[in-house]
């Protein structure tokens, strides 16, 4: 697990999901699905099963947060955690 391997209590960082999952909404596949394309061509043959995140930042031009090296150099901007904290912490 990704927390353990990092150092931080499981339990917590579930709970920080928890609260996270309350204020994202799922976005409807009808409305990204005209830019399947375009996201299955971005994200090719690294992980093809990623193609609707791809597809819905293109659709609401949004950068991705993740760690997954799948998205580098999909030209969708990400954000890594690290980055975030930093944005969030304000340095």
């Amino acid at each position: 697990m990704i927390a353990k391997d990092r150092g931080f209590d499981a339990s917590l960082g579930l709970a920080v999901l928890d609260r996270l999952a309350r204020l994202v909404e799922q976005v409807d596949g009808s409305l990204y699905l005209e830019h399947e394309s375009a996201a299955r061509e971005r994200i090719g043959k690294r992980d093809p099963a990623d193609w609707p995140v791809i597809a819905v930042a293109l659709l609401l031009n949004l950068p991705v947060w993740t760690e997954d090296q799948d998205f580098f150099g999909s030209g969708i901007a990400t954000w890594t955690t690290d980055r975030v904290e930093l944005y969030l912490g304000g340095h």
